[in-house]
């Protein structure tokens, strides 16, 4: 997670492709845009003719999800992108979100993330982690797998004292930001983990919180206070 998830003022987007992501999600989804902002406008794109959308149906009034419907008129196409990248570039126009959350598995959107970026604005990704590409994951800002959400009450920690690619993670990010002593702030350490991998968060490894993570590790020396944690390397 980001160590320190953004003012709840931020005005949020949220655009939600209903063909590539499940309805069973939703609840602990919103619950964890929360944390980042407000979602000032929460819309979900496809053909509601269909009875493939029939277990979201249910949730959209519960959730106050505004449908956009949009019929596939040719074979093959999909049309519920292009309605939602439309969608997206209004909404980006009209000067009134901090940011947008793009709720989708689907590389279509790599290039719309990238865009919103460049207008300065924050991209939060959701999707499903066995079939979201990379590619669209470093788009965004922060990438939050939907598994995760799924299995945040059944998920157990990992031993990841093996774990050389994490390793390396945690000390590149420890090292950009350790003072000239050699501690660092926990905080921050988490910001600058997010900059070099938008889809790490400590649930990805079974623990709740990056505190939890890092001194499961036992690379790190950590000295806690009332107000902050602090590590250096052992």
């Amino acid at each position: 997670m980001l160590a320190e998830p953004l003012s709840s003022n931020k005005r949020l987007a949220v655009l939600i492709d209903a063909d590539n992501v499940s309805a069973s999600v939703i609840e602990a989804l919103l619950q964890e845009i929360a944390k980042y902002g407000t979602a000032n406008v929460k819309r979900i794109y496809g053909d509601w003719t269909s009875n493939q959308l029939n277990s979201w149906k249910n949730q959209l009034n519960k959730f106050a999800i505004q449908p956009m419907q949009q019929f596939k008129y040719t074979m093959g196409k999909n049309s519920t992108d292009s309605a939602l990248i439309i969608d997206a570039m209004d909404l980006l126009y009209t000067g009134n979100f901090d940011g947008f959350c793009l709720v989708s598995s689907d590389s279509d959107f790599t290039r719309l993330a990238s865009r919103i970026r460049e207008s300065g604005l924050i991209v939060y990704g959701f999707g499903e982690k066995q079939k979201t590409p990379s590619a669209f994951v470093v788009a965004c800002n922060k990438f939050i797998y939907t598994d995760i959400l799924e299995n945040q009450q059944t998920s157990k920690s990992q031993d990841l004292k093996g774990n050389k690619a994490l390793i390396e993670l945690l000390k590149s990010a420890y090292d950009a930001v350790a003072d000239e002593d050699g501690w660092a702030h926990l905080g921050p350490i988490g910001s600058q983990l997010t900059k070099l991998s938008p889809s790490f968060d400590s649930r990805n490894y079974g623990y709740k919180k990056l505190s939890e993570l890092v001194e499961s590790m036992g690379i790190f020396e950590v000295k806690k206070s009332r107000s902050h944690l602090t590590i250096r390397l052992k």
